[in-house]
């Protein structure tokens, strides 16, 4: 596997997600508490970008239909989300 420098991780200082590019992929981010997680972008069931939402722990929460997602594994939290979202590995490397 080979990996992609994506953003610092002091960008997700704050808000813990933020939108990233890797490999024509538009991604979302997240820090919680420490650990880091890689998802796509875009929510499965409403078309919005899960990086504009509310991060709650472990779960964030779509900006347009509240539908949660689990950052650690994709897997839909709440509804009206059903359809996972897909995960990318994560590791961090000289701050990126």
């Amino acid at each position: 596997m080979s990996w992609i420098k994506t953003i610092p991780a002091t960008a997700l200082e704050g808000e813990g997600v933020a939108r990233a590019e890797a490999g024509g992929h538009r991604i979302a981010l997240y820090d919680v508490d420490g650990a880091y997680y890689a998802t796509a972008d875009i929510c499965t069931h409403g078309r919005a970008f899960l990086s504009d939402g509310y991060l709650d722990g472990h779960l964030i929460e779509c900006p347009l239909h509240q539908g949660l997602f689990d950052v650690r594994t994709g897997a839909p939290a709440g509804a009206p989300c059903t359809v996972a979202v897909r995960c990318f590995p994560v590791k961090l490397e000289d701050g990126m």
